[in-house]
């Protein structure tokens, strides 16, 4: 069993408490410190994932782990779905989602819900697609929260899930180990009140099972046709599943 990476050092909450938290903290600056240390790529991953669902055209779509909602909007506009839903575990993230949900007059399309991965609050065969952008390394139990995405997923639907991998092919490799260790946290204490968030993050992606051993944990749980599709040199991998 691989040691649980938390973002802060108290044994008595479970990451799922600290994950809310950290967001909670974190939350007025998110968006603007992500965009800003990914130089922006962040928003070119995102249209590639939800490419990924343009041949499915999923009436549908639940976004896990949603955050200010930034993955949805994106899948909005590309995909043209009739509703996306959005759960998250942190309420401070929510409540940026839905201010850019009323400010751009589209709550018919794109509810949130507060929630749990792990335990999402839906009935079995919902959903006609699920999609996760880098929440799923989050997850407290990752087994659990895969299950219960392909639970709420119809059958023939599809799961795409963007996440941080570790790439390995130099020089890479050691930019972006130096980038993330040292100058994503330095940046986030600057200007985020919770620094211990931002070496979370390189923590959390080196614990974290990418390439076959994400793929084969989605099968384990019922997934088929799975893919892992690495980009930018493996920093972030875009993987699928069908039900």
């Amino acid at each position: 069993m691989s040691k649980i990476v938390t973002p802060y050092q108290n044994e008595q909450v479970t990451k799922k408490e600290q994950v809310a938290d950290m967001f909670n903290n974190i939350s007025k600056t998110y968006d603007f410190l992500n965009h800003f240390l990914s130089l922006g790529i962040d928003i070119i991953w995102r249209k590639k994932a939800i490419n990924e669902l343009k041949e499915n055209q999923p009436k549908l779509i639940l976004d896990v782990a949603t955050g200010t909602g930034d993955f949805a909007f994106e899948a909005l506009s590309i995909l043209k779905p009739e509703k996306i839903i959005g759960v998250d575990i942190s309420q401070g993230m929510l409540d940026i989602a839905q201010q850019k949900i009323t400010k751009r007059g589209l709550g018919d399309k794109f509810e949130i819900k507060l929630g749990d991965s792990e335990k999402l609050p839906f009935s079995d065969n919902q959903f006609d697609a699920v999609t996760v952008a880098y929440g799923v390394r989050n997850f407290e139990h990752l087994e659990k929260g895969l299950a219960d995405i392909q639970r709420v997923l119809k059958t023939g639907g599809k799961a795409v899930v963007l996440e941080f991998s570790k790439p390995k092919a130099f020089p890479v490799k050691q930019l972006y180990n130096f980038y993330f260790n040292y100058i994503t946290p330095g940046i986030g204490k600057l200007f985020s009140k919770d620094s211990r968030a931002y070496t979370y993050l390189p923590e959390s992606v080196a614990a974290f099972p990418d390439g076959e051993r994400f793929t084969a944990m989605m099968e384990k749980v019922g997934f088929k046709n799975t893919k892992c599709r690495p980009l930018a040199f493996g920093i972030c991998s875009i993987y699928t599943g069908i039900k």
